[in-house]
């Protein structure tokens, strides 16, 4: 028999991990220094996206912002510093660490809701590309500032992911340039799923998750899976795939419970199976 695998109770060290009914809260946990990300926290949010892949008691994620800010990359002297000092080798390891994060959080099965306020640059800007869903307020600046510490704007997966967010021009000239994007920019191109205020933020990124959560989450996980596969097949692949993800739903007890549901003409209660 397969092992139920249970992560609500879990204790990072290196972040704030919370439950909100089946919804999992994370929170970067430097506010002082804008919430930077340090080469442990990086291991220990990578090794935990890859465990909700097998986690029956959490439905989605939120990634909440702490004291006004979402998070500023990584720390310049935790992690920047020492790059500068590391061999080829070293270097390596580090940046395909940087993008296990990213393959974990696209293959966890979960949807995950950004709440982005003040300050997501670097790598918080991709880990809030990197989500399914994201939510900004008027004082959100976001930047995939590479170039501007000497390095491409080609980092976790940015040339891939942010054009299909916001288009390959406007995509083309965040990375180029390293410029902040603003809020209104973000909404207006997409990348803003939609906005709130600094003081609702979170509350509303959780309202958004738990109703996700009231559907059918062993579909959502199918749907997730799809959105991200597909990137890479022809329309025929596509509509293939996409056939054979429903007939495995339409096998599950939420589907029936939704047919028997509007014949009585009552709302489905959905148990994720």
């Amino acid at each position: 028999m397969l092992t139920v695998y249970k992560m609500a109770d879990l204790q990072p060290k290196h972040f704030l991990w919370r439950m909100e009914g089946d919804v999992a809260v994370i929170q970067l946990n430097r506010p002082d220094r804008k919430n930077p990300l340090t080469f442990e926290s990086y291991a220990e949010l990578r090794d935990t996206f890859r465990n909700l892949a097998y986690a029956d008691d959490v439905n989605a994620v939120v990634i909440a912002s702490n004291e006004g800010n979402y998070c500023s990359g990584g720390d310049v002297h935790d992690i920047i510093g020492p790059l500068v000092s590391m061999d080829m080798k070293d270097l390596l390891k580090f940046t395909r660490m940087t993008g296990d994060l990213v393959k974990a959080m696209i293959n966890c099965s979960k949807p995950i809701i950004s709440a982005v306020d003040g300050i997501s640059v670097g790598a918080g800007a991709i880990m809030a590309m990197a989500s399914d869903l994201r939510i900004g307020t008027p004082e959100t600046k976001t930047a995939f500032l590479f170039t501007r510490v000497g390095l491409a704007g080609c980092d976790m997966g940015a040339c891939a992911i942010l054009p299909r967010i916001i288009g390959q021009g406007r995509a083309a000239e965040l990375l180029y340039t390293g410029r902040s994007m603003n809020a209104e920019e973000g909404y207006l191109w997409g990348y803003f799923n939609s906005m709130s205020t600094s003081e609702a933020l979170e509350a509303d990124a959780i309202r958004m998750a738990q109703r996700i959560t009231a559907g059918p989450n062993f579909a959502h996980g199918i749907t997730k899976t799809q959105l991200n596969q597909e990137w890479n097949m022809g329309l025929e692949q596509a509509i293939e795939a996409e056939a054979q993800a429903q007939a495995i739903c339409m096998q599950t007890k939420d589907f029936e419970t939704a047919y028997k549901a509007f014949i009585a003409k009552e709302k489905p209660v959905f148990e994720g199976a």
